[in-house]
């Protein structure tokens, strides 16, 4: 079960606590990490870092102590912080032959389908030449007003291993792993080694406590892990100060908590579920019973639609699925208002979401 061997292509995702040094990019530690990652890739895997800390790295070279909430000044700190954070990455890399590639990334990058297809090549491409994409969010434009931020990188290092196939995420922290209470306040708290479903149970224990520096507690780990498992990627949750952490779990050692995946969505299903939706279009009894038998939305079922989406954008239906919708808002309540009418018995039963573009929440 903890046999990675075989996991091709494995991300890694390095939070702000783990990498923060007073305040300061820590470069012993990035060296470990990178010297980790140098003998992955000298085994034949492929490694996408996901890093944390441009922010962090900002405030600490204008000399900030205190958390930011201000937008502009974290902005700000964001454009200070990534040149010294991709600097000191470029020298850990290099000194095992590697090439580091700063990629920087918004919430768009997944959510419009031409934009994630083109990442999607070129991190493949990366890859390939044998480079090490390092990846985060571009704090200096990403903003949660124009649905641009991911709202942590938590979220972003489970969409990339999602999105580009991934066998492993493994998800560093300044904590030992996921614990049945919080360690920090409950001296018998008990670490969890590993976790088949992730439910109510679990996310009761996640929490929702952030830190200084950070802005994802326990509880957006266990939501980005979600999704990671929705593309049948495990994912261990581990200190990233253990030593020698990420070769030591490749190897199997009993480190973190081990997080298995549910089930696994076919690359576009993945990107529809992972979408925000434009609408909502809400169904009869009996649609609602078609679609969760893997049929196709028709016409004839649908009861309201709300929001005002355009074709191909995608919503929701009802409560327990998101599809493609193949016509607009505008054009649906029109075809609705006509389907009780002299329409032929065809026109009711025209498909408004094929099957294929149809993803059940659950």
């Amino acid at each position: 079960m903890r046999n990675f061997s075989k996991a091709k292509r494995i991300v890694i995702k390095v939070g702000t606590n783990v990498l923060n040094n007073a305040g300061k990019v820590d470069t012993h530690f990035l060296a470990v990490i990178a010297q980790q990652i140098a003998e992955l890739i000298r085994r034949n895997h492929q490694v996408i870092l996901v890093t944390s800390g441009a922010i962090g790295m900002g405030q600490g070279a204008l000399n900030i102590k205190h958390k930011i909430t201000d937008v502009k000044k974290r902005q700000a700190c964001a454009a200070v912080g990534q040149g010294i954070l991709m600097h000191e990455y470029q020298q850990a890399f290099s000194s095992h032959n590697l090439i580091a590639a700063q990629v920087l990334l918004t919430y768009t990058s997944f959510t419009n389908r031409k934009y994630y297809v083109h990442l999607k090549n070129a991190i493949e491409t990366l890859l390939a030449m044998g480079v090490v994409p390092v990846i985060n969010e571009n704090d200096c434009i990403s903003i949660d007003e124009i649905d641009l931020a991911f709202g942590d990188n938590d979220k972003l290092s489970a969409l990339v291993a999602s999105k580009i196939d991934a066998e492993l995420l493994i998800m560093l922290t300044d904590v030992d792993g996921l614990y049945d209470k919080n360690p920090r306040t409950g001296k018998s708290a008990n670490l969890i080694p590993i976790v088949y479903e992730i439910n109510s149970d679990i996310e009761a224990m996640a929490g929702k406590a952030g830190s200084t520096l950070g802005t994802g507690g326990m509880i957006s780990k266990i939501n980005a892990i979600r999704i990671a498992s929705q593309g049948g990627c495990k994912a261990v949750l581990a200190n990233g100060r253990t030593k020698n952490v990420i070769l030591r779990i490749f190897d199997g050692d009993q480190l973190g908590t081990l997080f298995l995946p549910k089930r696994r969505l076919s690359n576009r299903k993945r990107w529809i579920l992972n979408c925000p939706a434009e609408g909502r279009i809400d169904i009869d009894p009996g649609a609602e019973a078609a679609v969760k038998n893997h049929k196709s939305l028709l016409l004839v079922g649908i009861q309201k639609v709300l929001g005002d989406f355009q074709s191909g954008d995608v919503v929701d239906i009802g409560q327990f699925a998101k599809a493609v919708c193949d016509f607009s808002a505008t054009d649906l309540r029109k075809m609705i208002l006509q389907k009780n009418s002299n329409l032929p018995q065809q026109q009711n039963r025209k498909a408004i979401a094929h099957a294929n573009n149809i993803v059940l929440l659950d």
